[in-house]
């Protein structure tokens, strides 16, 4: 396995992450999406220890809090050689209740509580903020959020699903107010999702944070098991729970792609997909979810998949998204002024020996 620092921070994850959205107890809705009890949980969770994974992902939202339970009781016995995650922000399934939704100072603090007793651990590594909430004032937001680092309950921050230029703002509101800032960002990103490349991994960069992706896999689409007539039937996941809204055309044509590159590199599909993540710039972890034992230790096993740069090339042109204005594919590079900055940054050397 290997391990990298998240965004700026000395907090040591693996590069591979276990996430426990599919945890269920059993008594939830969306039963096409919500399909490992407490059972196979454990079983998922062994094996992800066994293979060097230290990172593992859940919310309160997931199966009505059921997966915090069920990753909680799991992880218990190893709580000090993991860095557990939850998120914060959704309403749960059944809950109706006005107070209970979104990211004001109220809802924060109280979700942080009920986490922690359903994970049954006395501090969670990352609290990450699941989603938007335009009505509750930013400030508010962030200054709940440090209150929660200062109180111990959490040790490190993040979001997910947020547009780049809100990030950017509440960074530099973290920064001048002296507040406890984020670390990362969990997004969608995948060979059919490469939105994040035009706005939010440049910020990132420019900010220091760190990214952890979330269905590298497109929801188990690029596993290569789905066929057209799969995708009609009612009871697949993607008739109930289509959030991604991928073009299916081109998704289908980009299959026989990834599969002549799998033989190729002698692995799966879906480790193709992952490992093709795991070599983009700004990628700190990629969460990793299974149904099925046999589905993680696929996936696990991309720890030892190497693509070169050929096949990295050829999946890049496979899956180009369109520049859109006003990014930076929009700037043509000026050879003089490169020549010039060039010459100044030689000078500059020379005078500082």
């Amino acid at each position: 396995m290997q391990y990298t620092q998240l965004g700026s921070t000395g907090l040591i994850v693996s590069r591979l992450a276990l996430g426990g959205s599919t945890f269920t107890s059993g008594d939830t809705a969306l039963g096409a999406f919500y399909k490992v009890g407490p059972e196979l949980a454990d079983e998922l969770v062994g094996m992800a220890l066994d293979a060097g994974v230290n990172s593992f992902d859940t919310a309160d939202v997931y199966a009505s809090g059921q997966s915090e339970e069920l990753l909680g009781a799991a992880l218990k016995p190893h709580r000090d050689r993991v860095v557990l995650s939850t998120k914060v922000g959704n309403r749960g399934a059944g809950n109706r209740e006005v107070l209970h939704s979104g990211l004001s100072r109220r809802h924060i603090l109280w979700s942080v509580d009920q986490s922690l007793r359903r994970l049954g651990t006395d501090w969670i590594d990352v609290l990450i903020v699941h989603r938007t909430d335009p009505f509750t004032p930013l400030i508010e937001q962030l200054e709940a959020l440090d209150a929660v680092v200062r109180s111990g309950k959490a040790r490190y921050i993040g979001y997910s699903n947020w547009p780049a230029w809100l990030a950017a703002t509440a960074l530099e509101m973290q920064k001048a107010n002296g507040l406890a800032r984020f670390t990362h960002g969990q997004m969608y990103y995948s060979l059919l999702g490469r939105d994040v490349e035009r706005d939010t991994l440049p910020m990132m960069a420019h900010h220091g944070l760190g990214m952890t992706v979330w269905s590298p896999l497109a929801y188990g689409f690029l596993a290569g098991r789905y066929t057209s007539a799969d995708m009609a039937r009612d009871d697949n996941r993607f008739a109930h729970f289509d959030w991604l809204r991928f073009d299916r055309d081109r998704a289908f044509a980009l299959l026989p792609v990834m599969e002549a590159i799998a033989l190729e590199a002698g692995c799966s599909m879906a480790q193709l997909a992952i490992a093709w993540l795991l070599g983009r710039a700004g990628v700190d972890s990629v969460l990793l979810g299974a149904t099925k034992a046999h589905q993680l230790a696929d996936n696990l096993g991309t720890a030892k998949v190497a693509l070169s740069d050929d096949q990295r090339a050829r999946l890049d042109a496979a899956t180009a998204i369109v520049p859109l204005y006003p990014g930076s594919d929009w700037v043509e590079e000026d050879g003089l002024v490169r020549k010039r900055l060039g010459d100044h940054r030689k000078r500059l050397g020379e005078h500082r020996k």
